[in-house]
């Protein structure tokens, strides 16, 4: 074997993802472990920023790798499933560590719990589906991607969804929908995490029932690794995950809060950043993911892993606040929230609902992506200012104007989509219905059958 060989064996790749972790292995380990290392304390912000931003990326590529050797023995949807929880995990361990103080009685936690969940969910629809979309599209100039149909007209092409996922889109649909009713009840509370932690149980079981059918060729680290005989491969699986995960999970939040304190350094209000860069930070190992896997022309399964992200992020995170809030009081209980955050999850749920319908029929149009972008900026834009320029309580006021005004523009154009596609729509159900009585046994349909 060549030096040259030898330096493009999928190992040096696996080598070179691993030392990216190491500066933050030792920074971790030098402080005392988790919850130790404090930018602006112990560290400053920019190395906080700089090392556990490294690690983040090293680990987003190990974790990529694992859940693609891991569709060689599972379902490819079950495979991307796990990747998806892992990559958001720090998300839902700083959604957590606000839902406890809140347990304890402070108002202000559970409204930051709150908004940090929504602007996680709404960063990965507006800035995650449309910019994997947009880059999509972009890359197919370079690559072969199966997945990218070029048309004529105004930002016409289209990036083409396999119609596999008709079940995350189904149930996505289905929490997107009761979550319009969460802020109903005043807050989170026992009867809302019955309902959508179900409802991922539900779906969970679903796809770990389907079969392991032939996944997509691999080539790189994931070929290599499915060459391997069956025990070492789920073994180096395994350890991916593990690895990645706790990587990923003990490195983002010192990198959100490294970026906090930068931010705050230029004047940025801590409820803005809280809401909007720590989930940023915390979405940013899933978004180095899909962005690896549309680079090597498998846009399908990133987006595959995106919808699942969402779909976990709207079901088991939100679900999972109450029973942490409940830990905390030391009694079942609902966890609260103000008008504000009541309004802030019916435009979360609104966005959900529109990006919905752009999927029903299986496919994301570059105009359709812009229009979610846009939205999305345009919105967040709009708020900053408002918290710029204006005094409490004033600001609230106008920036609750503008989150239902979105919120009217999300539903119109959701409800517009659904109507026009209808028959879409019945064939994503029947499909779903069809996977659904198949993985679960109570009939031998099959979604293959349906067109």
């Amino acid at each position: 074997m060549s030096a040259v060989d030898r330096f493009r064996h999928p190992l040096v790749a696996v080598l070179v993802a691993l030392v990216l972790t190491v500066p933050w292995i030792g920074t971790f380990l030098s402080y005392g472990g988790y919850g130790t290392v404090h930018p602006g304390e112990n560290v400053t912000p920019v190395t906080a920023v700089v090392v556990a931003g490294l690690a983040i990326l090293g680990a987003a590529f190990l974790l990529a790798w694992a859940a693609e050797t891991a569709e060689k023995d599972v379902p490819q949807a079950f495979a991307i499933a796990v990747l998806a929880v892992l990559a958001v995990a720090p998300e839902y361990a700083v959604d957590a560590l606000y839902a406890w103080e809140a347990g304890t009685g402070s108002m202000e936690a559970a409204n930051l719990a709150v908004a940090n969940m929504t602007g996680a969910n709404r960063i990965l629809i507006g800035l995650g589906w449309s910019g994997i979309a947009l880059f999509t599209i972009y890359r197919a100039k370079r690559t072969d991607d199966a997945a990218v149909e070029h048309r004529s007209g105004f930002l016409a092409d289209v990036v083409g969804l396999d119609r596999k996922i008709s079940t995350e889109i189904a149930f996505l649909l289905a929490a997107t929908a009761y979550a319009f009713f969460v802020p109903l009840g005043g807050g989170v509370g026992p009867l809302d995490t019955f309902v959508l932690v179900g409802l991922y149980v539900l779906y969970l079981l679903v796809i770990i029932r389907g079969d392991v059918a032939a996944s997509e060729e691999h080539v790189g680290v994931p070929a290599y690794f499915q060459q391997w005989s069956k025990v070492p491969r789920i073994a180096v699986v395994l350890a991916g995950f593990a690895f990645s995960g706790a990587v990923i999970f003990t490195a983002v939040h010192p990198f959100a809060e490294g970026l906090e304190r930068l931010g705050l350094q230029y004047g940025i209000p801590q409820f803005f950043m809280i809401q909007w860069l720590a989930p940023l930070a915390s979405e940013s190992p899933e978004l180095i993911v899909v962005a690896y896997l549309v680079n090597k022309a498998r846009s399908t399964a990133g987006f595959n892993a995106l919808i699942s992200s969402k779909l976990n992020q709207w079901t088991l995170l939100v679900g999972t606040l109450a029973v942490v809030y409940s830990i905390s009081a030391g009694a079942v209980g609902t966890l609260p929230f103000d008008s504000k955050q009541a309004a802030e999850i019916w435009i979360t749920a609104a966005q959900s609902l529109f990006a919905v319908a752009i999927l029903t029929n299986f496919e994301i149009s570059v105009r359709e992506a812009v229009g979610l972008l846009v939205l999305f900026l345009t919105q967040v834009l709009a708020e900053f200012y408002v918290i710029r320029t204006y005094a409490e309580p004033a600001a609230t006021e106008v920036s609750m104007t503008i989150l239902y005004a979105y919120t009217a523009v999300y539903v119109l154009l959701g409800v517009g989509l659904f109507a026009t596609r209808r028959e879409s729509l019945r064939r994503l159900g029947r499909r779903t219905a069809s996977t659904a009585r198949a993985a679960l046994g109570s009939g031998s349909g099959s979604a293959e059958r349906v067109d």
